[in-house]
Formats: structure tokens, C-alpha cells, sequence
């Protein structure tokens, strides 16, 4: 399953070559060019950075010759997103995708992941930073799904909604806050639905370039879903809608 890569140049080279990595953990306190180096082939890749004791990492390798930097590689390779985007307009099937707007629990992740391959989504795609990774838990909540759905890293999702408009996907955000409900919502054209966060739901500054919000009927007393139950019901909405 996943994997690890120590060492700081070794973890460089990894970038350098493109590697899926979901997160580099670095020695606290830890000083010197190679590290501010790699700090910022970090950021600028969008690989997430956490600073943590040594003892952790001594941990992670079972030895002390990592350097003060350790690289968690995904199980999961990657897909481009423009090229996802053109694959699936190609075929002969009407496109489903899936946004997810800060999702950050693994757990969530995998059940997402999971529901999204049994309904058929084209494409999951997720943010570089402040998403969830794709750890050996998130394969397992997935029930092996993560291996059959492609997922799209972007840099910015805003960016990502735009692309996929311009190539007439039309968007669907899932939001407690909207005025109304799934069931209005005609999922039978080309359609892309986002889940927010958790914690926050999608970001104020999406909601206001999608096409459409939409709401499930909440009739008990608790005020919101779990996100990835929340996104089993919007997705089998398409499914009933596109079964006729």
C-alpha cells in the first residue's frame, strides 16, 4: 500500500519526479539550506508540510538516518485534470464528477470514494492543500474503490469549476444554506456536484460561481448530514434521475 521515502534529498528527488506525496513530515527545529529548499518544493508543488519531533519520525523509519525529513507516498497515482476532463467528454456516457471542497477526514474520504464508484462518477477531484489524503485508511473505508475511480489533484478548485463550465459541466453545490432542494435539480444534463468541508461546507467565494445550490430535507432536529452520507444521497438523486 503506501509508502515512505526518507532523507531530505531523497525526498527532493521525489518531488522533482513527480510522485504522488501526500505529506512530508520534518524534524522540528531543524535548520539549514537544504531544508528551506525543500520547504519551498513543498509549497510549491502544494504538498502539505508538518512539523513534528524527532522521535516521530525516528518512529515512522524505525531508524535515525531520515535527515529530519520523511515523505508519505500514496497509494493511489493521480490523474491531470485537463486530460480527465477530455477523456470523459469523449465517451458516450453523460458526465458525472465530483468535487470535494476541503473533505479532510480520511474516513470520510474512503466512504465518498466508495459511494462515488458505485454510482458511477467519471472523476473525483480534490484541492492540493487542505484535503484529505489517501492513506492506506482512506483505501480501506473505500473498499478498494480509490483503485477504480480516477482522482485529479488541481491547485485551485475555483479554477477547476471554471474549466469544467467552459466545457458546459454544469455545477451543483451542496448546501444546507440554499433555498432549494435536490429534487429541483435536473441531473440529467453533464454535472458536476461539490461537498463542502465538514466543519465549514463549500467556501462562500464557490457558492457565488456555481450554477446551482441544493439542500436535502432535514425533518429531525439535527441540522446538517455527514458529509459522505450527505454525498451518497445527492449522487443516487443522479442515479434515479438518469435510471428514468
Amino acid at each position: 500500500m503506501s509508502s515512505q521515502i526518507y532523507g531530505i534529498r531523497a525526498v527532493m528527488e521525489a518531488i522533482n519526479a513527480g510522485q504522488p506525496i501526500n505529506k512530508i513530515f520534518i524534524q522540528k527545529g531543524i535548520k539549514g539550506e537544504l531544508i528551506k529548499e525543500l520547504e519551498s518544493s513543498a509549497r510549491k508543488n502544494g504538498i502539505g508540510l508538518s512539523y513534528v519531533p524527532v522521535e516521530k519520525l525516528n518512529r515512522l523509519t524505525r531508524n535515525n538516518n531520515h535527515q529530519g525529513a520523511v515523505a508519505q507516498i500514496s497509494p493511489v497515482e493521480f490523474h491531470q485534470f485537463e486530460e480527465l476532463v477530455e477523456q470523459v467528454l469523449n465517451k458516450e456516457e453523460t458526465p458525472l464528477f465530483l468535487m470535494l471542497d476541503g473533505v479532510s477526514d480520511v474516513r470520510n474520504f474512503g466512504a465518498i470514494i466508495r459511494t462515488a464508484e458505485c454510482c458511477g462518477v467519471h472523476g473525483i477531484i480534490i484541492p492540493k492543500s487542505g484535503a484529505a489524503p489517501i492513506t492506506d485508511d482512506t483505501v480501506k473505508t473505500s473498499a478498494g474503490a480509490a483503485f477504480n475511480v480516477p482522482i485529479a489533484k488541481v491547485d485551485h478548485l475555483k479554477d477547476a469549476i471554471f474549466y469544467l463550465q467552459s466545457s458546459g459541466i454544469v455545477i451543483t453545490g451542496a448546501t444546507e444554506k440554499a433555498d432549494d432542494e435536490i429534487y429541483g435539480i435536473d441531473f440529467n444534463q453533464p454535472t458536476a456536484i461539490i461537498m463542502g468541508s465538514e466543519e465549514k461546507g463549500i467556501s462562500p467565494s464557490t457558492l457565488n460561481i456555481i450554477e446551482h445550490q441544493a439542500k436535502l430535507p432535514l425533518i429531525g432536529k439535527i441540522g446538517s448530514l455527514n458529509v459522505s452520507v450527505a454525498c451518497g444521497v445527492f449522487l443516487y438523486e443522479v442515479v434515479r434521475q438518469r435510471r428514468g
